[in-house]
């Protein structure tokens, strides 16, 4: 049988240009044109495990990070994830000259996000049409795939090479080639082996190149060294006037956070992935990333909207998988950001649409806590107090990795609420009482004894928690923060909860903090932000919190008069300092105005949730309007909740998942929410 063009890009060699045009209007397509490298920020493909970010260099990518990987290097004397080898370069000479941008024309990068495929086409000259195309494997989470079609327009010759290049961080870098040759196949093997900076890690990488021939009809391979720890393997090929010739390259990277030894199991992960050959691995990659969109948002009536949402599950979806100890980075895959540490952004805001969608995915962050519960006691005894005490920003180690000049790691508390917060949602979207028995309980008793130690009673027979960093991180060193507050009143409850349905008996003490603990108001009624707050700029939702995805203030005609009040004292909202909220803040107003009925502000809240934020070329999401840090997943989770729990109404209570009635905005002819939960429900809202 004849090897088929397996991408749906690849197949714009034979349809042209017109094809690609045609992809404009799919929702399911992301597509680049007229590229600036100077403006240029990369879209990632990944699946949970390695993260390959796009270049706006043909056949080139910018960077692979590798998940859970971590080291002490650069920015603030902490741990930093990994940069690992760029196994998924190449090159590609045409009758001697290098291709390269300069001469190059029809250059069209696209993201297929239903396919997660990243596909590069180009014309060389009057010569040739090229495809590249980039996969990191779904179903296996240390490989990826990266196809190249050339088809020739006139007769020529071409040179590929397939490189393996080490980023600067990486030391003793070693390199090797060798053949394994047998009747049936024969597997080329380039590795890279290397130190991460201070010697913790191990990290090795593989690629093999995968021809379409049979055996003894492969081209010839030659392999080169060279300096500054690259090397590449290249072979030349003819081909004649209308022919189509394909290969594949296959790699895997891994380290010793995954396996004692790395070496030994990159080449066997690439060995294993090479005599799968190509048109297996690419099914087998598509039918995974079918069974996550069985779980999807589907828009009626605004391709603009549907495709920014799609574009949001799929970054979710892609930078965290099910089966692991690992968490979510506020820039998940994407790079370096925050160096790759855990906020409360994980529970809070990407959490929650992954619970409702992928609770099987929700479940690997949650063990990722779990699995770091004794560094949170450890840590709770250090600062005098009992339980756990999750850190702001936390690594591979589960301890403190904030940087010391930031006051967020000693004093953003409520961090350890918003744990404690994602374990019991947990449980009422699945009722495993197992669960809740193994992970769910031996969290909630930590994180409740953890406030019941933190707060204080006074004189005026009231508990308050006093010195800490506020969910707005403008205000430091404060007394009764709002949210602070609210979320350990919610967690004290739930961890009660938790001890009622286990059969356990109730805490006295955890009930007690919970009712008095105090939420401060003005004299107006509406809600205080801290003890000495009097109307200064907020940096995000703080008080707005404790409507949604809080229920500790329930009172519609207080949640309008906090929103009302709020809303006007935000960065982003205060002339000249557009850009100074993160994009998350804007989707709490947006829901909770969507479930009041002010459908149309919602929307327009919602918009400003993500479109400021948005970078070429691919529209992908910086932290904040004007900035220049994508991917920022924490965003895409505060937008997805806007779509998912304000314009879907869906809502998480003991009783599992409802909807609430809601409305659509005139913007929006129907909204269809699949795969919810467990049982996989479908939920629909139309105007």
């Amino acid at each position: 049988m004849k090897p088929r063009l397996t991408s749906t890009l690849c197949l714009l060699l034979q349809v042209g240009i017109a094809g690609a045009q045609s992809l404009a209007d799919s929702p399911w397509h992301i597509q680049a044109r007229n590229i600036d490298p100077q403006r240029y920020f990369g879209v990632t493909v990944a699946n949970g495990m390695i993260g390959i970010i796009s270049s706006p260099e043909p056949l080139k990518i910018k960077e692979i990070v590798l998940n859970g990987a971590f080291d002490t290097y650069g920015r603030g004397r902490v741990s930093n994830l990994m940069k690992v080898f760029e196994f998924a370069n190449m090159d590609l000479d045409i009758d001697n000259t290098r291709i390269g941008r300069h001469n190059i024309h029809n250059y069209v990068q696209t993201l297929d996000m239903k396919r997660a495929a990243f596909t590069t086409t180009f014309d060389y000259a009057d010569k040739a049409s090229i495809s590249h195309t980039i996969m990191a494997l779904r179903h296996l989470p240390h490989t990826a795939l990266i196809e190249l079609a050339i088809q020739a327009k006139k007769d020529l010759t071409f040179t590929a090479y397939s490189i393996i290049q080490a980023p600067e961080m990486l030391q003793e870098v070693k390199n090797s080639y060798h053949l394994i040759d047998r009747p049936h196949a024969l597997i080329p093997l380039m590795t890279s082996v290397a130190k991460s900076p201070t010697g913790k890690h191990t990290i090795a990488a593989s690629n093999s190149i995968l021809f379409e021939e049979h055996r003894n009809h492969e081209p010839p391979l030659i392999h080169e060294e060279w300096d500054y720890g690259m090397h590449r393997l290249k072979f030349t090929k003819t081909l004649k006037a209308g022919q189509t010739y394909q290969f594949a390259v296959v790699g895997s990277v891994i380290s010793t956070e995954q396996v004692a030894d790395p070496h030994n199991e990159a080449e066997r992960l690439t060995i294993f992935a090479a005599l799968e050959k190509r048109p297996r691995l690419v099914e087998k990659h598509l039918q995974a990333w079918e069974q996550l969109w069985q779980s999807d948002i589907e828009i009626e009536g605004n391709l603009m909207v549907q495709r920014a949402v799609r574009s949001a599950l799929y970054h979710l979806y892609s930078f965290a998988r099910e089966g692991t100890p690992y968490s979510l980075s506020p820039m998940g895959l994407s790079g370096l950001g925050y160096n790759g540490h855990v906020f409360w952004d994980t529970e809070l805001w990407m959490f929650p649409p992954l619970l409702l969608l992928q609770p099987e995915i929700a479940k690997s962050l949650l063990e990722y806590r779990f699995q770091r519960l004794e560094a949170a006691k450890q840590n709770a005894r250090n600062h005098g107090y009992k339980g756990a005490m999750f850190p702001w920003e936390s690594d591979d180690s589960g301890q403190e990795a904030t940087p010391v000049w930031a006051l967020t790691g000693p004093f953003q508390h409520h961090i350890t609420g918003c744990v404690g917060f994602a374990f019991w949602k947990y449980y009422q979207v699945t009722q495993d009482k197992n669960w809740l028995r193994e992970r769910g309980y031996p969290v909630l008793k930590e994180v409740a004894d953890f406030w019941a130690s933190r707060a204080e009673k006074d004189s005026d027979g009231k508990y308050h928690i006093r010195n800490v960093v506020c969910a707005d991180e403008w205000a430091e060193n404060v007394d009764d923060n709002a949210f602070t507050n609210g979320m350990a009143k919610e967690v004290l409850t739930y961890a009660n909860a938790a001890a009622k349905v286990l059969g356990l008996p109730e805490n006295p003490t955890w009930k007690a903090v919970a009712e008095g603990l105090v939420i401060l108001k003005f004299p107006d009624g509406t809600t205080r932000e801290h003890a000495t707050y009097n109307g200064e700029p907020i940096k995000q939702a703080d008080v707005n919190l404790l409507a949604y995805p809080l229920k500790q203030i329930t009172d519609p005609a207080t949640i309008r008069k906090d929103l009302d009040y709020y809303w006007k004292v935000l960065g982003d909202n205060i002339p000249g300092r557009k850009g100074s909220s993160p994009a998350m803040a804007q989707a709490i107003f947006s829901i909770l105005n969507t479930r009041l009925g002010e459908v149309e502000k919602g929307y327009e809240q919602f918009l400003d949730s993500f479109q400021p934020n948005e970078v070429p070329p691919f529209g992908v999401l910086a932290e904040t309007a004007g900035g220049t840090n994508p991917y920022f997943a924490t965003g895409a989770g505060g937008m997805l909740q806007a779509v998912i729990n304000g314009f879907g109404g869906i809502d998480i209570t003991d009783q599992g998942i409802v909807q609430l009635k809601t409305k659509l905005p005139p913007q929006i002819k129907s909204l269809t929410i699949k795969g919810v939960g467990k049982e996989r429900k479908t939920f629909l809202v139309r105007n």
